[in-house]
């Protein structure tokens, strides 16, 4: 078999080798453009976890690589004169050049044929069986192809520029800077004896107003050398190439075209704050070296094999850094006012792979430093809040509303109602979720008319026995447990008149179906009513409604009232561009769009008791071409704050029915996170989250202040006794018929949690150092 490598970075080079040693008959060449000894940038970054999948396929070569890197168990976070260490990461650095020169040394000891200065084509090797491109993020083969690798290109906002210093480093630092024209970061490592890399980085702003656009390299280096002249210690940066960029976040539809297959930055790319292009490349070239060795010498079936056992954890790579980890960099102005234990959390916590408990497993002191600082802070607001106890069971005040805890069970329909009056099912649904220790628990999406429903299973509160249906349930959560509840009121608009979920969700019903409204007259879906637009006659109408279920709500006992204005629903309609078509005062500009969602919000807010909270449900992205804009979202929350509102809910999607596949698209940290820092508004987040784990990560981080589980309520009603038990809170409140079940669950939860950490302990990839004798450790917070 003839193998054609073009590119000769590590992922080439690694596939190649493992190839060629499994199959010693295979022709395998490779041609790299540049001289053997060429490269750009300084140092690479590995994990023990994939120093432990060099060591299983080539020993020979991990040997050569473990010797030669530089390792660090410590992130240092330099911030505000204060040096918080997290300990137990396990990473290590070595020189570029350094590992290519390792693995061109494997290469020529397999026999591999390697041209350099040397230009390649796939049209040059008509005989190859494979064509492997690995010629890097500028790869010609994948522009030469771009429609059939279905490429595309994001480029992201931030700049960069790698340099080098000669000081040396004993764990891998963040160093935080502020001037007077924003924020630069550095991200450092070493990666060999006197030699540390130095990735620059700052916003587009920074990097305009700074004028580093206008400069030679020379001047910017000189610039932020003078920026960064105490971490410099007196060291000098060392250049290479190392001109501005940004990060282009590149994905293909299709890896593979004939009998060539994009390998490494070619294929995908993941900003280095999640991880090493080097890593990502090298892995891959594992699961390309593994589909061949299933497939044999079939080399369609073998890429497509590729393709499907590493799609998956590219994707989520990817997914981390685009939609956490880089924009964490990216607005990472909005974290400047937290304090030095909480900016270190949530950096460390940013791309949502490392959480509380993981943290706790890597270094429990950097977390117990955590824990008391947020104690700290809740005392400081009045609450009685002992140090060690985890930040979900943390109270939060709204208006005369007090939560015990942070945990929210979230709106779920559960299409069971009849003529909208809840029954028995719904009384054992939310008395039992609210016996189970969560602090506020949400009703389904309730409807102020009959015609407002999506289903005829839906509840509602357009009149008296309604009510007094929704007061026996409120009577008994309020004798009988902690938690508070909260009516979520909402219209469905186009999206009405549906079948239970069970029986097609979103299809029209089979006969009686009502008549729909909507901001524009737009369906749904194909098979959907087309909707009327709502003339000023409806919307009087549909307001009143809207403000008479209100008072019921305050009559049954409700805590607190939300309006969902979120996923293509009435009052959604109006604030998405793309449900809301029309050209007088009420469509065009978000003030426009919102005029009528907000005369709603005004007049339920008018007559709701003053010490109860309101909040209001958004969808801060559509997932979809032409959607609602990031603007669009700030603005809204700053005429919903104005307006009286107490708490933003912030969800995404469900806007139309084309939706843009996403992975991971219904993750709304991020949103909030923004909301609540730029706004100044209390936030509730849901969608993926499933652990009491994440619970605590999010409210740790400052990203949100409550946090809803939806399904996980529906598998484990008493979710949030079973996180007391497991974390340990003693002051969690128990129904007194069940208090005899407290200390068993306890005694069982601390057994398992021991358990626990143990198999977690001796699951981690061990380290592959090669280790020096009296090796000095450091204090934690050095500053």
């Amino acid at each position: 078999m003839k193998v054609t490598v073009i590119g000769g970075g590590p992922g080439g080079m690694y596939f190649a080798i493992l190839a060629k040693k499994a199959w010693p008959e295979w022709d395998i060449s490779i041609y790299e453009r540049n001289k053997p000894d060429d490269t750009f940038g300084f140092g690479v970054v590995f994990s023990d976890e994939t120093l432990g999948f060099l060591r299983d396929y080539d020993e020979r070569s991990y040997e050569a690589i473990r010797r030669s890197f530089a390792y660090w168990d410590d992130i240092d976070i330099h911030f505000k004169g204060r040096v918080l260490r997290c300990a137990g990461n396990g990473f290590c650095g070595c020189s570029r050049i350094t590992l290519l020169k390792l693995l061109q040394e494997r290469c020529r000891e397999l026999a591999i044929t390697m041209h350099f200065q040397t230009e390649a084509d796939d049209a040059q090797f008509p005989d190859s069986d494979l064509i492997v491109a690995a010629d890097g993020i500028n790869s010609g083969i994948r522009a030469k192809y771009e429609h059939e690798f279905g490429t595309r290109c994001d480029w992201k906002s931030n700049y960069f520029t790698w340099l080098g210093s000669t000081r040396e480093m004993d764990s891998f630092a963040y160093f935080f800077r502020e001037t007077p024209h924003g924020i630069v970061n550095a991200h450092c490592y070493q990666y060999e004896p006197a030699r540390s890399t130095w990735v620059i980085e700052t916003t587009a702003d920074c990097w305009r107003k700074s004028g580093f656009g206008d400069m030679d390299e020379d001047a910017y280096i000189a610039i932020i050398a003078d920026i960064f002249k105490d971490e410099l210690a007196g060291h000098p940066f060392i250049k290479n190439r190392s001109v501005w960029r940004q990060f282009p976040s590149i994905r293909n539809e299709r890896w593979s075209y004939r009998n060539i297959v994009l390998l490494g930055d070619s294929q995908h790319t993941a900003h280095w704050s999640i991880g090493s292009g080097t890593k990502l490349a090298m892995e891959s070239a594992i699961a390309l070296f593994e589909s061949f060795s299933a497939k044999g010498k079939n080399v369609r079936a073998a890429l497509a094999h590729f393709e499907a056992i590493r799609r998956e954890d590219v994707e989520r790579i990817q997914h981390a850094a685009n939609v956490s980890s880089l924009p964490w960099f990216e607005n990472v102005a909005d974290h400047w006012h937290m304090d030095p234990e909480q900016f270190a959390f949530q950096l460390m916590s940013r791309s949502k792979q490392i959480t509380y408990d993981n943290l706790r497993l890597r270094d429990a002191g950097f977390v117990e430093m955590c824990d008391h600082w947020f104690a700290r802070k809740q005392r400081e607001a009045g609450y009685d809040f002992p140090d060690g106890t985890a930040p979900m069971f943390a109270p939060l005040r709204l208006r005369g509303m007090e939560l015990s805890n942070r945990v929210v069970m979230a709106p779920m329909a559960q299409y069971s109602a009849t003529d909208g009056l809840p029954d028995d099912w719904h009384f054992v649904h939310y008395c039992s979720r609210a016996l189970g220790g969560a602090g506020l628990v949400y009703t389904e999406m309730t409807c102020p008319g009959a015609d407002a429903r999506i289903s005829p299973g839906c509840t509602g509160m357009w009149n008296e026995a309604q009510r007094d249906a929704w007061t026996r349930i409120v009577e008994f959560v309020h004798a009988r447990s902690g938690a508070k509840l909260c009516m979520q009121l909402g219209h469905a608009g186009r999206k009405g008149s549906t079948r239970l979920a069970w029986d097609g969700m979103d299809l029209p019903l089979a006969g009686g179906n009502w008549p729909l409204i909507s901001a524009s007259p737009i369906k749904y879906r194909d098979e959907s009513q087309l909707p009327a637009q709502m003339d000023r006659a409806r919307m009087d109408q549909v307001r009143d409604e809207f403000v008479r279920a209100l008072e019921f709500a305050d009559q049954a006992g409700f805590d607190m009232v939300e309006v969902h204005m979120a996923h293509g629903y009435l009052l959604a309609s109006f604030i998405s561009p793309l449900t809301n078509q029309r050209s007088d005062e009420y469509g065009g500009s978000i003030e426009n769009r919102m005029r009528y969602p907000l005369e709603v919000f005004r007049a339920m807010r008018a007559v709701w008791p003053v010490d109860k909270p309101m909040s209001v449900r958004i969808s801060a992205s559509d997932w979809a071409p032409g959607g609602i804009c990031e603007h669009d979202v700030l603005a809204l929350a700053v005429m919903l704050r104005d307006a009286g509102c107490d708490l933003i809910n912030v969800s995404t999607g469900q806007t139309v029915s084309f939706e843009q596949p996403v992975y991971g698209r219904m993750f709304q940290v991020p949103f909030a996170d923004k909301i609540r820092t730029r706004v100044g508004i209390p936030t509730l987040v849901a969608g993926n989250i499933s652990s009491a784990d994440q619970v605590n990560t999010i409210v740790m981080s400052g990203r949100s202040d409550l946090v809803a589980l939806a399904r996980p309520h529906l598998a484990d009603p008493y979710f949030t006794l079973h996180a007391a038990a497991w974390y340990g809170r003693e002051a969690q409140e128990w129904s007194k018929p069940y208090l005899s079940a407290k200390f068993q669950a306890q005694m069982l939860a601390r057994r398992e949690r021991e358990q626990s950490l143990e198999m977690r302990r001796a699951l981690r990839p061990p380290s592959h150092e090669v280790k020096e004798a009296g090796k000095p450790s450091r204090a934690r917070d050095a500053g």
